[in-house]
């Protein structure tokens, strides 16, 4: 063991240095550390844990109950009202103030509480770093918590264990790593110990392994180099602080329009000001009315239904397993233009399966426990050499079974597990062929002989069952076994052989080949590994989901591109892209690193492919496509797509395996870790910001209205139309429960099948002519009405005008149904049964208002029945005008 002058001798300084841990020799990285292979000492443990602080990623994005709460009131609208509010006041319209005051609190918990909640399921999904990790520490083996590793420990690496620290391999046993969740590559990695080249990217550092990894296979030692915020894990951690969280496309839009409507508002009440001024009013007066005009102009139900609507869309999509944390990011989602998404396991299983065979000199796919030549389905039973070929796949395999509820569980390692797999979807299990073949020897697999072989006793035989790299393999085969029969293998043969496994790894499949021979009973290495009886050969990959090629297609016909971006080989990514439907034109990362941003930019915009990306390249890709003015999703698990997972407009993680941290930056989670759930989520996010815009028509044309009148009133020196309680009771029963109802509407047919929102579309621009018309024609019914009666009797000419204007809401909120389907595309008056209901009680409310005492409360009076049929029947032609106007322009884009 290293001596304490010589310990106390490390330099934090020196060991930041030195960066290229991989192209040093083990004796130099002992002297930088001042450790040995006996480890160092309890006491220099402690020091250095005090110097470099716990093993821990420091949390990202910790939010306090009261930060989440206070998010809440950051919107101009809400600023808007609480101001509104204020100036209620100070006229002394208290009621006004406290109904407005208490939609800004409704607003606030709605956001508050889903936010919360989603932080709440974050933190129960959250898998820690495993607790205990082996060490040597004044050389004896010693289980300390994760937490409390140093750089300088010896690490005790064994199979099942999580990685936490980065080190430096001293000693290698056949160690095999999945390193998916920093590199993206599906396969094991095998690591070893000896001296690399300096100009190697991360995931060819063969030597190292990184904090967050798993060990899958083999044992081994390794030297701690960096813990905590100095892993890998932990630098990609600390760039995230850097990103700036922007506002979500909905929250810019919504905040635009509070703009427009405040602007506008502040230039009525001030031309109104200067025009009483001119007719010789009182100034007084003139400044409460205009003060009375802005607050009954701005939707102050707006931020209400829109979070209301919002929440509703969340909690689809979480049925459908998508947790979406922030209430804005279910719209962004539907506007979604380019998904950027990581390949392992999100668009495939995560797991190793053989998809081809071959035997007998035919190439034979296989999909679960179906055998296709040319699409046509071949008897496995009929298939002796087949067969013969799938046991020696788990005769010579040392991953170990557990079935329980008929459900199957694998430990060991991944390619073993799929030959174990493919075995039992043929009804071959590993268990009971190994029990009636027993084990006598095994040869185990290493990187320098990159095969293995198992003897095994068969009745009164001695089999050995080999298995390896296919051009190691065949130069010990002799024989062939074909149909059944024993031929004789020569070097023709082989070449055909040869070619033939160099055409299925063009295919990105990982490829084994197998052989068999009976051997005497005092066998020995060399005679039983030689002279062998080649069976054929197992291509195998991590195949696409089932879902994903319907799913791909779905994003395609919704105008949503979709870009690939993977640590794994170009090959690989291209192979699952032509599986799934997507386009192979593709670029490997290296050639991306030295371009100037106008060289970038077209290649990010060609390219559907993007293979071996580091996580710099893929943060830069996500940039690019932002400066584009693409609505960018990106999809990811690991380490190496957190920063653009923060960068993205909608970052989107892995709930099952991906990483505490990633859950933690991301706007949603998908709890199934499914490709399907992002395209359903997509869906519920286009229907969310369909009916937003919905809501905010059928809101503002009922402002509008009472807006336009107010102005022609005082334009005429006419009385006032409503009282400061009339108009409370007005937007009470309109902005509330029949404009959120329109949040309830199903998507439209095709919502699928139509191009995202423009990245730079104003609500306004779409929903403006509609405001207006509707706003002028509820404006004229009602003051034709107005004229009739204010001077004979003002009480009866403001309860027509008030109960106008509340029907004619009502007919304008069914025309906001749909922008160009009719009502009977819609699935007639009551397919949404909330609206009816809404509308229903809508029209009760006000029946109410007019024929009960609260009439006299409101300054209303009766009126009679045919008075309140004519009131019905004018407002409805309101929404037979826009039925007929959406008629015309459909006949209009047919023609």
């Amino acid at each position: 063991m290293i001596d304490k002058k010589e310990e106390i001798a490390y330099s934090t300084e020196k060991v930041k240095k030195n960066h290229s841990w991989h192209n040093l020799e083990k004796k130099e990285i002992f002297e930088i550390l001042k450790t040995s292979h006996e480890g160092i000492s309890h006491e220099e443990a402690a020091r250095r844990l005090e110097i470099h602080g716990k093993n821990e990623i420091k949390k990202i994005s910790e939010k306090s109950i009261l930060r989440i709460f206070l998010n809440q009131f950051k919107s101009v609208f809400i600023i808007i009202l609480l101001v509104a509010s204020l100036f209620s006041i100070v006229i002394k319209h208290y009621l006004d103030a406290i109904l407005i005051l208490i939609i800004v609190l409704i607003n606030a918990f709605i956001g508050f509480f889903q936010e919360y909640k989603a932080e709440k399921i974050i933190f129960e999904l959250k898998k820690l770093l495993v607790p205990k990790v082996k060490v040597i520490r004044e050389n004896k083996i010693e289980e300390i918590s994760s937490d409390e590793l140093v750089p300088g420990d010896i690490l005790i690496i064994s199979e099942g264990d999580k990685i936490t620290g980065d080190s430096r391999i001293i000693e290698s046993n056949n160690l095999l790593l999945n390193e998916s969740v920093l590199t993206g590559e599906s396969f094991p990695q095998e690591k070893i110990s000896e001296l690399l080249k300096k100009d190697l990217i991360l995931t060819e550092r063969k030597n190292m392994v990184y904090s967050g990894t798993h060990v899958v296979g083999g044992n081994g030692k390794g030297i701690v180099i960096n813990t905590g915020m100095n892993t890998e894990f932990g630098k990609i951690a600390e760039e995230i602080q850097k990103i700036k969280e922007e506002e979500s496309p909905l929250q810019k839009k919504i905040n635009e329009l509070s703009k427009i409507i405040s602007i506008t508002v502040l230039g009525i009440s001030f031309i109104l000001v200067l025009f009483g001024i001119f007719q010789k009013r009182d100034f007084f007066e003139l400044i409460l009315t205009s003060i009375s005009l802005a607050i009954s102009v701005i939707p102050e139900g707006l931020p209400a239904v829109i979070s209301i609507i919002l929440a509703l869309t969340i909690k689809r999509m979480q049925k459908q397993k998508a947790l979406v944390k922030k209430l804005s990011s279910a719209e962004t989602l539907g506007r979604t233009t380019v998904i950027c998404t990581d390949k392992t396991g999100t668009l495939t299983e995560e797991k190793i399966s053989v998809v081809k065979v071959y035997y007998n000199n035919k190439e034979v796919d296989v999909d679960k426990n179906v055998l296709l030549i040319n699409n046509k389905k071949i008897n496995f039973d009929k298939e002796e050499t087949l067969k013969k070929l799938i046991e020696t796949g788990i005769l010579c395999n040392s991953a170990e079974e557990q079935i329980k509820d008929k459900e199957m569980k694998v430990f060991g390692d991944p390619t073993e597990e799929a030959l174990i797999r493919i075995s039992y979807n043929f009804g071959i299990k590993k268990k009971e062929l190994t029990e009636k073949y027993p084990k006598i020897k095994e040869y185990a697999f290493s990187s320098d002989r990159k095969m293995m072989s198992i003897i095994r006793k068969v009745n009164d035989n001695y089999v050995c069952y080999s298995k390896g790299a296919p051009d190691i393999l065949l130069k010990r085969c002799s024989k062939e076994m074909i149909n059944g029969k024993i031929k004789v293998l020569n070097e023709k043969r082989r070449k055909e052989l040869i070619r033939e496994y160099q055409k299925l790894s063009s295919e990105a499949l990982r490829v084994l080949a197998f052989a068999f021979k009976i051997v005497p009973k005092n066998f020995s290495q060399g005679y039983s590994e030689n002279n062998l009886i080649f069976l054929g050969f197992q291509g195998m990959i991590d195949k696409p989901r089932e879902e994903i090629k319907k799913a791909i297609e779905e994003c395609k016909k919704a105008g949503i591109k979709i870009k690939m971006i993977t640590g794994d080989s170009e090959l690989t990514a291209k192979a699952i892209a032509r599986m799934i439907g997507l386009d192979d034109n593709s670029i490997d990362g290296i050639k991306l690193e030295n371009l100037s941003d106008k060289e970038f930019s077209k290649i990010v915009e060609e390219k559907t492919i993007f293979a071996r990306i580091t996580p710099e390249i893929k943060f830069r890709i996500i940039k690019c496509l932002k400066n584009k003015e693409e609505i960018v999703a990106v999809t990811g698990d690991g380490v190496n797509d957190i920063l653009a997972i923060k960068e993205a407009d909608i970052g989107i993680a892995m709930g099952i395996r991906g990483t505490e941290i990633t859950r933690d930056v991301s706007d949603i989670v998908l709890l199934d870790d499914n490709f399907k759930t992002i395209v359903q989520a997509i869906k519920e996010g286009r229907r969310s910001y369909e009916n937003l815009k919905k809501s905010i028509k059928a809101s503002l044309s009922a402002n509008v209205g009472e807006l336009f009148f107010l102005i022609i009133t005082m334009i005429f020196n006419l009385p006032l139309p409503f009282l400061p309680l009339s108009i409370l009771w007005m937007n009470l029963i309109t902005d509330s429960m029949p404009i959120l109802s329109l949040g309830f509407e199903k998507e439209e047919k095709g919502i699928m099948e139509k191009k995202p929102s423009d990245f730079n579309e104003n609500i306004m621009n779409k929903i403006f002519s509609f405001v207006i018309i509707s706003g002028i024609l509820s404006t004229l019914i009602a003051f034709l009405f107005f004229i009739m009666y204010y001077e004979s009797n003002l009480d009866k000419a403001r309860t027509l005008v008030l109960t106008s204007l509340i029907f004619s809401e009502a007919f304008i909120i069914l025309s906001c149904r749909s922008d160009d389907k009719n009502i009977k595309e819609i699935k007639g008056f009551f397919s949404n049964k909330i609206l009816s209901y809404s509308l229903l009680i809508m029209f009760i409310l006000q029946i109410i208002a007019v024929y009960t005492p609260l009439s006299k409360v409101l300054g209303l009076t009766s009126i009679s029945i045919i008075e309140l049929l004519i009131l019905f029947l004018s407002s409805s032609s309101i929404f037979i005008i826009f039925e007929i106007s959406k008629f015309l322009k459909k006949k209009k884009l047919n023609k």
